[in-house]
């Protein structure tokens, strides 16, 4: 239970008279689940005060952020998510693809941040977590540790990232400036495909009782939180567009399958929307597609192993995209030269090339596994697909130039724009993209034993359960009890 993050009860009073102490003296009061569902819900005097809070700092008042109504300038609400649309002239598909902008969250510019606090909060209000002693630690491939270290902090306790080493330095950047010892940034060895090195600091570090760790590999608070506000929040951005396009029919979802938090939305649209669910992983490290492992630079994608909390049994397709594809398309779209070559010889709209850099690494993977799906199955303007972009290529901005010295050959002209875009857009082919069968899908499910039964001891009858739907639908449950706890929580605090 402590391992999963499924009490809904309150575990130890004493711990929990101790948080509300402290987030009493600090002046923080919690959202609930359904307040961050639907931000019109929050008191109207806590949005009156958050228009004076800069969206990037520690504040209390920025938990009421984390969600994905905020307006493009971060500060104020917008009625509908935050989207921006690709269409053909950019993608080469008929089919509209809807892309939800992580980049409006406060103070990550992200949206792990929302899986950090969905994993949080909970074990805050059932009394398994005292910021008073405990340290919060953050196991990671970048994004989701820098929303836990800016949650800890607002909470008042100590937040520990835990991220390979060779993520881009706009991520330890960040840190640098939020942590509150240099200790606690923990390098482990490699990349972004190097998840059980991250598990292994984490068994050693469990060995201290002040440590908590925040798996989101394996925490239902940050699939619960997804399906609860991603997937509410991308069905009301499709049902935003299709306004004026009568009949059109959102056909799936893409989503990198990373913690598999993100992808959990996809449970939400295909029972709301009649959406499939695909799921997109690097081609150098095929784990989902072919067993396979590798490394690669699609950051925040971290895989060799498959997710506790994903629900394979639920996914639809899985497709492979290669880094050479979201680096070289990320450059092409953060350079001058790219974008005027997408305006002046490939037509695409000025708004849309302007939009573009709000894609970083693994939105642009995301984007890409649309466009495959829709060659696929040779979609029409009527079927849109949906999927996010977690973050925007601000954080990947020192690494552009080594994708000039190694991918582009030392130089970038609108010859090699022209190529890049060849290759890797108007070329997108629909190699590897698999249909899921049973038998895959069971496939990948077994995949997920190694790790999670012999490796992190999660016993063989509960591994085995989240082979149903029911087991899925069940979870959903905790939501509810989760912001009747939080409620009472605050009432104790007593600042609402």
């Amino acid at each position: 239970m402590a391992q999963l993050g499924l009490a809904k009860d309150v575990v130890d009073s004493d711990v929990r008279a101790r948080a509300v102490a402290h987030l009493r003296e600090r002046k923080v009061v919690l959202p609930t689940f359904a307040q961050l569902e639907d931000p019109s819900t929050i008191p109207a005097g806590i949005r009156d005060r958050l228009a004076s809070v800069d969206p990037d700092a520690a504040d209390p008042l920025n938990l009421f952020r984390i969600h994905w109504y905020n307006a493009a300038d971060r500060r104020g609400l917008s009625e509908v998510p935050g989207y921006v649309v690709l269409p053909e002239s950019l993608t080469g598909v008929k089919a509209p693809i809807i892309v939800a902008l992580g980049e409006r969250f406060p103070m990550i510019t992200a949206h792990k941040v929302l899986a950090a606090y969905g994993c949080l909060a909970p074990r805050l209000v059932t009394g398994q977590f005292d910021p008073t002693a405990h340290k919060a630690l953050w196991p990671s491939t970048g994004n989701y540790c820098r929303g836990g270290v800016a949650v800890s902090r607002i909470m008042g306790c100590r937040g520990v990232a835990i991220l390979p080493e060779n993520m881009s330095q706009e991520r330890f950047d960040w840190l640098a400036e939020w942590i509150v010892d240099e200790s606690d940034v923990i390098r482990t060895p490699g990349s972004e495909s190097n998840v059980k090195e991250i598990y292994d600091k984490c068994a050693e570090l469990d060995q201290d009782p002040q440590n908590v760790i925040f798996n989101q590999f394996c925490e239902f608070g940050n699939t619960l939180a997804h399906f609860t506000l991603t997937g509410r929040a991308l069905g009301h951005a499709f049902d935003d567009f299709a306004a004026s396009r009568p009949g059109l029919e959102l056909f799936a979802f893409t989503s990198a399958t990373g913690s598999a938090g993100t992808i959990a939305a996809g449970d939400r649209l295909k029972e709301t929307h009649g959406a499939k669910i695909v799921a997109v992983e690097a081609l150098e490290c095929p784990t989902l597609l072919k067993n396979g492992f590798g490394e690669h630079n699609i950051q925040g994608i971290g895989d060799k192993h498959i997710p506790y909390v994903h629900n394979a049994f639920n996914t639809d397709l899985v497709v492979g995209i290669s880094d050479a594809a979201t680096d070289t398309l990320g450059y092409l779209f953060a350079s001058e030269v790219g974008r005027k070559y997408l305006v002046e010889r490939r037509g695409v709209p000025q708004d849309v090339v302007d939009s573009l850099k709000v894609l970083g690494f693994s939105g642009i993977a995301n984007v890409l596994a649309a466009i495959k799906v829709a060659k696929h199955y040779d979609l029409g303007p009527d079927q849109a697909l949906v999927t996010v972009a977690t973050d925007n290529m601000s954080l990947y901005t020192t690494e552009l130039p080594k994708i000039e010295r190694e991918r582009l050959g030392g130089r970038f002209d609108e010859i090699s724009a022209g190529e890049v875009w060849g290759q890797h857009l108007a070329a997108a082919g629909t190699d590897n993209v698999l249909e899921m069968t049973h038998r895959e899908r069971e496939r990948i499910f077994n995949l997920g034993y190694f790790t999670w039964v012999e490796q992190q001891g999660v016993s063989l009858e509960d591994f085995v359960a989240r082979k149903h739907q029911s087991y899925w639908r069940n979870l959903r449950a905790l939501v509810p009890a989760w912001d009747a706890q939080i409620d009472a929580f605050n009432a104790e605090v007593g600042l609402s």
